[in-house]
């Protein structure tokens, strides 16, 4: 994947490829597009950072009852 014009890998479990590849089209925009947005306002590592703003959306989504 190229983030910020940087060829790199990410290392996600499938749950959260499949989470975030949800959030991008939900918003119309693509998986790259969405994790430079995620790149952008992170301040740790990007893996852990796609995992928080997946778990967050999606949460926000579906509020537990």
């Amino acid at each position: 994947m190229t983030v910020s014009g940087h060829q790199t890998s990410i290392s996600l479990e499938e749950a959260f490829w499949e989470g975030l590849r949800e959030v991008a089209a939900g918003e119309g925009v693509s998986v790259n597009a969405m994790v430079e947005r995620i790149d952008e306002a992170r301040t740790g590592n990007l893996s852990s950072a796609i995992r928080v703003f997946v778990l967050e959306r999606l949460r926000r989504r579906d509020p537990a009852p």
